[in-house]
């Protein structure tokens, strides 16, 4: 799976499937591949870009989101075939793949508060289970999760510190993390060095 998967910036991935996959399109590049499946963690204008769904969304995309975004997109012209607005803890069997929205929110800071229903998602691709954290600090949740590829936030202010984020990583134990959401190269090596011997960690270079 690591070989199909694409770090875009920020919280941004592609995974090339027998799908294209987004997570969180943000500041992608003009000649992006159309998507087949786009998710969408919460409205924030870093994870939910309108101009970024255009580029990539067509009238046979399929997002997947919150409630908040869900209803914003509608009034944007967006091209899509359907949107599917999730709760936390919600299942969802779409275009072949499992879903599960997972809560995704803040402890000790208020940009993220669990009552606004934030999410992250554990998706089942190609046997593989990928968890994409979302903005979300070390919550309690994680202890349940079960996952292949964990995609986490390191950056600290808005999200988990890459401290936070190691301890998080060894609740959940994937076979393999990649960090995100930060803009010190220095939290995604920190993060790394944290787990050194404990979980597999990539810190993916950035696909132009």
């Amino acid at each position: 799976m690591l070989e199909t998967l694409h770090w875009l910036g920020h919280s941004s991935f592609r995974l090339d499937t027998a799908k294209i996959i987004y997570f969180d399109p943000y500041q992608i590049s003009k000649n992006s591949r159309k998507a087949d499946l786009i998710f969408i963690s919460h409205e924030h204008f870093d994870h939910y870009s309108a101009q970024d769904l255009k580029i990539i969304s067509t009238k046979e995309t399929v997002i997947i989101t919150d409630k908040a975004v869900a209803v914003k997109i509608p009034g944007q012209k967006i091209d899509h075939r359907e949107i599917k607005a999730l709760s936390p803890g919600e299942d969802l069997d779409v275009a072949g793949f499992k879903v599960k929205a997972v809560p995704s929110y803040n402890i000790n800071k208020s940009f993220h508060p669990k009552t606004s229903g934030k999410l992250g998602f554990v998706v089942l691709i190609e046997g593989s289970t990928v968890y994409f954290a979302g903005d979300t600090d070390y919550i309690p949740e994680m202890k349940n999760l079960q996952c292949d590829a964990a995609l986490l936030p390191v950056g600290g202010t808005f999200t988990m510190t890459a401290q936070e984020a190691a301890e998080a990583a060894q609740v959940i134990k994937p076979n393999l993390a990649i960090p995100m959401h930060y803009e010190r190269p220095q939290d995604a090596q920190n993060f790394k060095d944290l787990l050194q011997g404990k979980i597999e960690v990539r810190i993916l270079r950035k696909e132009e």
